[in-house]
């Protein structure tokens, strides 16, 4: 399912725009993942780090490194985590 559905299109040789079909458009997972991104990245980069979030002493004793590759990759997990659980939801 597309989040913003648009016709796709095919250029030929004589740079003629043609209509092919309707499968253009973001995927809704994609579009429920970017919705949760900022709130993944608030958790892990801010609120996973905050001193009153247990242990955080000895993650902040060993250094982060918040655009590090490991990091994305954790907050990307989790927005589509994020994701396929409103797609699950959509499905009730």
């Amino acid at each position: 399912m597309k989040a913003f559905p648009t016709p796709t299109f095919s250029i030929n040789n004589e740079a003629r725009v043609t209509a092919v079909g309707g499968e253009g458009g973001m995927d809704l997972r994609d579009y429920f993942a970017a919705k949760a991104l900022p709130i993944c990245y608030q958790y892990w980069v801010n609120d996973f780090f905050h001193p009153d979030y247990p242990d955080a002493e000895d993650r902040n004793a060993e250094g982060r490194d918040d655009f590090g590759g490991h990091m994305m990759d954790l907050i990307a997990e989790y927005a589509y985590a994020m994701a396929d659980a409103m797609m699950k939801a959509r499905e009730a």
